[in-house]
C-alpha cells in the first residue's frame, strides 16, 4: 500500500490520507471544493464542483493515474436540488461516465456544497 499526497490538492484535515493505492486501484478521500494553494473556497455550485473536480483530478495525476481510469465516484451535495449543476460540471472531468453514488446529505465539512470521492485504476 502507498499513501498518495500532492500540494496540488488540499491538504487533509483530519486524521487520513489524499489517498491509497494498493492493488491496482486508487482510492481517494473525499475532495472538497477548496483551491490548495489559498485555502479559499468559491461561492456556488458550479465553482465548488469545478473544485471539486480538480482536487480529485490533482491526486489521481500524483498517483500516476487520470480521469479516465476512475470506475467509481461517489459524491455527497448539501442541496439534492443543485443536483442538476453539479452534473453539469462533473459530466466534463468524468467523460468516461464511471458508476456513481450521488447523495444529499446533512452537512459537510466546511461548510461545502459538494464533496467527491474516486476510485481509479492504476
Amino acid at each position: 500500500m502507498n499513501v498518495i499526497n500532492t500540494n496540488n490538492a488540499p491538504a487533509a484535515i483530519g486524521p487520513y490520507s489524499q489517498a491509497y493505492e494498493a492493488c491496482g486501484l486508487v482510492i481517494t478521500s473525499g475532495q472538497l471544493p477548496v483551491d490548495p494553494a489559498t485555502g479559499a473556497m468559491p461561492e456556488g455550485i458550479a465553482a465548488q464542483a469545478e473544485w471539486s473536480c480538480k482536487n480529485v483530478g490533482a491526486i489521481l495525476d500524483a498517483a500516476g493515474t487520470g480521469f479516465d481510469k476512475v470506475i467509481k465516484t461517489t459524491c455527497f451535495l448539501a442541496d439534492i436540488g443543485d443536483f442538476a449543476a453539479f452534473n453539469e460540471v462533473y459530466a466534463k472531468y468524468f467523460t468516461s461516465k464511471p458508476a456513481r453514488s450521488c447523495v444529499a446529505v446533512k452537512d459537510l465539512p466546511k461548510g461545502a456544497l459538494c464533496e467527491i470521492e474516486a476510485i481509479a485504476v492504476k
